[in-house]
């Protein structure tokens, strides 16, 4: 008997094992998982095909809405409770609330949006998903 009864076959190999959290703090700051010199975005929000340093292929990325639901979340967590603090604490003209923190809203996103693509696209490299392990590449 042979043991495909796990669901492995002979001629596939285990993902590259990478570092985590190397990884992620290269793709906040927006840089190349695996070397951390080049690049990860060739604009505000695209992903480069291949890094320009090592040529590590990036195409393979999968982040799809997931920055933009993260990004809702945490953006909704911290102005949240910061706007009910300003408005029991200052009184302020509604007006004036709704415009700073309309504008400190759409800046917090504004920043983090491609941040967190980064690390999206660092999590899937890091853990060799969606064609990212074929590589072989540590």
């Amino acid at each position: 008997m042979t043991d495909q009864s796990h669901g492995a076959s002979a001629d596939t190999e285990p993902a590259p094992t990478r570092p985590l959290r190397p990884s992620l703090m290269r793709g906040w700051r927006r840089k190349c998982p695996k070397c951390g010199a080049g690049p990860l975005m060739a604009s505000y929000l695209k992903v480069r095909d291949t890094c320009t340093v090592c040529g590590e292929e990036l195409h393979h990325h999968r982040a799809d809405d997931g920055p933009a639901y993260l990004t809702i979340l945490i953006v909704g967590h911290l102005m949240a409770p910061a706007i009910i603090w300003a408005f029991t604490t200052f009184r302020p003209d509604p007006m004036v609330l709704a415009s700073i923190f309309a504008v400190g809203c759409v800046g917090l996103s504004l920043f983090l949006l491609p941040r967190l693509k980064g690390m999206i696209v660092a999590f899937q490299w890091a853990k060799g998903m969606h064609g990212f392990g074929a590589s072989g590449s540590a």
